[in-house]
């Protein structure tokens, strides 16, 4: 895929699931034995044509479980008066979704109705982070039949400071250790300015710039994002190594070189700090905790069918 260097992460392979959980590994073995396969090839098809789409698939999913749980309700299209999520404002800059629509397509004229667009979306998150680490994702999710823009308020903001990211996270059941984990997504992809233009202009009172940031770094996003900034799509990638899956994103945190708030709001508590500098100095550490954290989050269920078509409800 994107990744040329190979990571000794990508060797790793991850088993678990937690327990008492509804899911299954095998839980298409009999029913759509392929379902993994034509995943991973929708996700290779995809990125060999647009190196964006690792990310914003991870994106998409994290997107998804925040909401009702990992049930595609992202996945929806907006009907008549009620405007989906998708088209909530902090998803209108995803994309990719054609690469879940390429895969349920194939499954379902092999195996019809039977691989959920949930299960799908799942999948693909795995294989977006190739160069990291892999893992075999539990499966069994169903879909849900509700997707409310209104409700994506819920998301955590890049503006967030570390008790409010603490009390998003804590709602979904996920830990602290989880929240340091999942950040780490960050290390791929790209940010528009208005998800850091808060730290570079106007930061507070006393001062322009946040103060935690290093000052050539902030002087760099200033540049590229003016206080009157007009260009469309004008930001920044997340970090220097933006289409491979490593531990840079720590490092560039200890250095006052992360994008947004939320980053940089990691050094700010005992407990996350010291989870910050361990993933900074071992990509196996980083590896190990976040396959743990992305299996949690991603048994947060909550849907009713398997949809024929994941934009729409059955």
């Amino acid at each position: 895929m994107v990744v040329i260097v190979a990571l000794l992460s990508s060797l790793l392979i991850f088993s678990v699931i937690p327990p008492g959980n509804a899911l299954s590994l095998n839980y298409y073995d009999k029913t759509c034995p392929d379902t993994d396969l034509i995943v991973t090839n929708a996700v290779k098809n995809a990125v060999m044509k647009d190196k964006t789409v690792p990310a914003a698939i991870l994106r998409m999913h994290f997107h998804d479980c925040f909401i009702r749980g990992c049930d595609a309700s992202v996945l929806l299209n907006s009907v008549g008066k009620n405007t989906a999520e998708k088209d909530g404002p902090p998803n209108v800059s995803l994309h990719a979704f054609h690469v879940i629509d390429d895969a349920k397509k194939e499954l379902e004229s092999l195996c019809p109705g039977v691989v959920s667009c949930a299960d799908i979306l799942a999948l693909a998150a795995r294989d977006a982070v190739s160069g990291g680490p892999n893992w075999y994702v539990p499966k069994g999710r169903k879909d849900g039949r509700t997707s409310k823009a209104s409700e994506t308020i819920q998301m955590p903001a890049p503006t967030f400071n570390i008790s409010q990211l603490q009390q998003s996270f804590s709602q979904r059941g996920l830990s602290m250790d989880d929240l340091v984990a999942l950040s780490g997504g960050h290390t791929i992809g790209f940010s528009h300015c208005s998800s850091f233009r808060n730290r570079i202009h106007n930061f507070n009172s006393t001062h322009d710039i946040d103060p935690s940031m290093h000052p050539s770094f902030a002087e760099s996003l200033k540049s590229i994002c003016p206080h009157n900034n007009k260009v469309k799509n004008a930001g920044a990638n997340m970090d220097p190594s933006s289409t491979t899956f490593d531990n840079t994103y720590y490092k560039l945190i200890l250095q006052g070189k992360s994008l947004f708030s939320s980053d940089q709001a990691l050094l700010t508590s005992p407990q996350t700090k010291d989870l910050v500098s361990k993933f900074a100095s071992s990509q196996e550490a980083f590896s190990k905790a976040f396959v743990k954290s992305m299996i949690k989050m991603s048994s947060i269920t909550g849907g009713q069918e398997v949809r024929k078509d994941c934009k729409v409800v059955n």
